[in-house]
């Protein structure tokens, strides 16, 4: 079979043929690849950035965010049947912490996972995968066309979910809402894939969204953040520490940019007993210079709240979905509109090298 592969700490990136994989053991399914994304990640990795190879092996599969369709299941499979369509999740667990343990290897305590196609595990760029039932999950098939969006929502869902379960617990009020989310104040930083599926969680809670980047208003992603009921902030025009005497005081920023001095300034926009989640991860260069002691001082008297995300269990690929499905009524087709360009496998390195001014997401289809 064809697949796209990449020599870890190179810009090397071609076809490779692999043998079709086939089913071994009863717990096994075998998917038919239908559409890879394409995102930060893969394009760090073909930059000769982080990336590792299957142990052993001198080339890595690259790809983690897909969706196929089942057309094998071994005996003991009870999640799945034929013809469903289907994704499988990214990290796999040390096997040796108890988070791991516990299928929750998104919170590995060793760092000795493994992720497909990012570290020690070939990923989904080919024609065929196999792998076990405890990471798979169905896709129904009316999210068939935004099926591929479940791995960066399931990365959202988790974040946002750990933000709610902080302020549920740490606020006495909490409790009194139903929903902590429903009518809060947030800000979305960085208006790429991952911060607009924010903004659309968020909105699902009717929060009241507020959107940051650098872009035009009426470019891409401020319209489709616009077409979901959320409100654009050009930050050229809003600097980061002003936000707050513009807009007002943010209950909860999710950032996604992953740009240091950014995600610090806009500490000046969060509100008292606020909180805070970063998933935008910044390269080696992001030294900056703080306030340090005046940044203490905010973050302790207002009771605000800094908490890091990253990855996924399978339960959030579930959410994911289950939030996509929410979307599918209230917005219809408006949805399928962040996945800006589909190519055919042929043309992998027009996918991953080309930078259109209104693309959002990028798919690889293998259809």
């Amino acid at each position: 079979m064809k697949a796209i592969a990449i020599v870890p700490g190179t810009k090397t990136v071609h076809f490779v043929d692999r043998p079709e994989p086939s089913i071994s053991r009863p717990d096994e399914i075998k998917v038919r690849v239908l559409q890879v994304g394409i995102c930060g990640t893969d394009r760090e990795e073909v930059s000769g950035g982080r990336a590792e190879a299957p142990k052993g092996a001198q080339e890595l599969i690259f790809g983690h965010e897909m969706i196929g369709q089942v057309v094998a299941v071994g005996e003991q499979v009870t999640r799945v049947q034929p013809d469903d369509f289907a994704v499988f999740t990214v990290r796999r667990g040390c096997g040796s912490c108890l988070p791991c343990l516990m299928n929750r290897s998104d919170m590995c305590l060793t760092g000795d996972y493994r992720e497909r196609g990012i570290k020690g595990m070939d990923g989904y760029q080919a024609e065929y995968v196999v792998d076990t039932e405890p990471y798979i999950v169905r896709v129904p098939r009316e999210l068939k066309d935004i099926g591929v969006l479940c791995e960066p929502m399931s990365v959202v869902v988790k974040a946002i979910d750990e933000a709610v379960r902080l302020q549920m617990t740490r606020l006495p009020s909490a409790p009194s809402t139903p929903d902590w989310l429903y009518g809060r104040r947030c800000l979305v930083s960085g208006l790429g894939p991952v911060g607009l599926l924010g903004a659309l969680v968020l909105r699902l809670h009717n929060a009241e969204v507020h959107g940051l980047d650098i872009v035009n208003a009426d470019s891409a992603r401020p319209q489709w953040l616009s077409g979901i009921g959320g409100h654009y902030i050009d930050g050229r025009q809003v600097a980061a520490e002003k936000i707050q005497d513009t807009v007002g005081a943010m209950d909860f920023i999710f950032e996604a940019t992953g740009v240091p001095k950014l995600a610090f300034n806009l500490i000046d926009a969060l509100g008292r007993n606020g909180v805070y989640v970063l998933l935008g991860i910044p390269g080696n260069d992001g030294t900056i210079s703080l306030p340090a002691a005046e940044l203490m001082q905010r973050i302790v008297l207002s009771n605000q709240v800094m908490i890091g995300s990253v990855n996924a269990a399978r339960g959030h690929f579930q959410m994911a979905i289950d939030y996509l499905l929410q979307a599918h009524p209230r917005w219809g087709a408006f949805i399928n509109r962040l996945i800006t360009a589909h190519y055919p496998y042929a043309d992998y390195a027009q996918a991953l090298f080309t930078h259109d001014p209104n693309e959002i997401k990028v798919v690889v289809d293998y259809e």
